[in-house]
C-alpha cells in the first residue's frame, strides 16, 4: 500500500533526519483514511464552524480539472486544449443537469494542469429546509457525470447515460488527441467532494461503444413524391400537412429512371428501413432503401397522421 501524501511531505519536510521523522511518524499511526476523505472531513469541519456564526452559510462550489500526459507538464493550458475539452464538461453537466450550466474558468494551477472553474451566477441553496441544503444544478449535473465517469473507467454498463454521450464521445476524441488524462475534483456547497477520472482504459471503452450494429425492418411507405434526385433519392411525404413525416427512399439510379416518377406521384414503396445502432442504443446512421412498389395500393389519406410503422421509424426528413 502506498504511503499517504500528508507522510510523505513530512518525510520530505525532515528528510534532514530520516530516523527521527519514522520515530515520529511510527508513534502518529497510520491515517486509514483516503486523502480525499482527509479533505473532505476538513471541508465540513470547516463549514461547521462558519455555521457557528452564520446559519445557513455555504461552500463555494468548485470543479477542479487535471489534465495528466508527456504535454501537460509544464502546468500550462494549451488554447487548442480549451474549447475541445472544457466545452464538452460543460454540455455534459448541463445536460445532466437537466437546465443550462454555465462554467467559468477562475485560474489555473501546476500539479500537471489544473484548470479551477466554478457555476457562472451559482444559485445559493435553499436553506430553509430541514433536511440542510438543496443542490444547485451544477451539484446535480457534476455528481452525475462523475458516476458516467466511473462506469466508463470500470467498463461496466452506461445505457443509463446514453443521453450525454454526444459529450462523451467528443471529450474522449479530445483526450486521446492531445494525449492527455482528465482528473475530476467536485466541491460541493455542502462540503461534499466527488472524484472522477477518465484515462486511457475509459477512452478505449468509449470507443469500443461506439461500433454499431445493423437494425432492419421491412415495412410499406404510401405517400406522395416530392423531391427526386438524380442521385438516387426519392423524397416521399405521407401527407399534405406541414409536419407530415416525410422519408428520403434510396433507389438505384438506373432503377429510379425506369420508374418514370414525376412530383406529385402518389406512391407505395415497400422498404427496407436500416439503422446502425451502436452499444449503448443509440441510433447512428439511418436510412431507407427501396425494394419495390407494394404489391396491394395502400389507400392514400392525405390528411391522416402517421401511420404504425411511421410511429416507430425516425423522420428522414420534412
Amino acid at each position: 500500500m502506498s504511503e499517504s501524501i500528508w507522510r510523505q511531505r513530512m518525510r520530505a519536510a525532515r528528510a534532514q533526519d530520516p530516523e527521527a521523522t519514522s520515530r515520529l511518524l511510527d508513534e502518529l499511526g497510520t491515517e486509514e483514511r483516503s486523502d480525499t476523505e482527509i479533505e473532505a472531513d476538513h471541508r465540513r469541519s470547516r463549514l461547521e464552524a462558519m455555521q457557528e456564526y452564520q446559519p445557513g452559510a455555504t461552500l463555494q462550489e468548485e470543479l477542479c480539472l487535471r489534465l495528466t500526459g508527456p504535454e501537460a507538464e509544464g502546468g500550462a493550458l494549451r488554447f487548442q486544449w480549451g474549447n475541445a475539452l472544457l466545452d464538452p464538461v460543460e454540455k455534459a453537466v448541463s445536460k445532466a443537469a437537466g437546465a443550462p450550466v454555465e462554467l467559468e474558468v477562475t485560474g489555473l494551477s501546476r500539479g500537471s494542469t489544473v484548470v479551477h472553474a466554478r457555476p457562472v451566477l451559482s444559485v445559493s441553496p435553499d436553506t430553509g429546509t430541514l433536511g440542510g441544503p438543496v443542490p444547485t444544478a451544477a451539484d446535480k449535473g457534476v455528481r452525475t457525470f462523475v458516476r458516467l465517469l466511473t462506469a466508463l473507467e470500470d467498463e461496466s454498463d452506461v445505457r443509463e447515460w446514453a443521453q450525454l454521450f454526444d459529450s462523451v464521445d467528443a471529450l474522449s476524441g479530445a483526450l486521446e488527441r492531445f494525449r492527455l488524462s482528465l482528473g475530476l475534483t467536485w466541491y460541493a456547497a455542502d462540503g461534499g467532494m466527488r472524484q472522477a477520472s477518465l484515462t486511457q482504459r475509459g477512452v478505449e471503452y468509449a470507443k469500443r461503444l461506439q461500433s454499431t450494429r445493423d437494425n432492419d425492418q421491412e415495412f410499406t411507405i404510401s405517400g406522395r413524391v416530392t423531391e427526386l434526385r438524380s442521385s438516387g433519392v426519392v423524397k416521399v411525404k405521407s401527407g399534405l400537412a406541414q409536419n407530415a413525416p416525410a422519408h428520403d427512399v434510396r433507389v438505384e439510379p438506373e432503377q429510379l429512371v425506369r420508374m418514370r416518377l414525376a412530383l406529385g406521384d402518389n406512391v407505395h414503396f415497400r422498404v427496407r428501413y436500416r439503422r446502425k445502432l451502436d452499444a449503448i442504443g443509440r441510433t447512428r446512421v439511418s436510412e431507407y432503401h427501396f425494394l419495390g412498389v407494394a404489391a396491394e395500393e395502400l389507400a392514400l389519406d392525405l390528411e391522416a397522421g402517421p401511420s404504425p410503422h411511421e410511429k416507430n421509424s425516425p423522420e428522414a426528413g420534412q
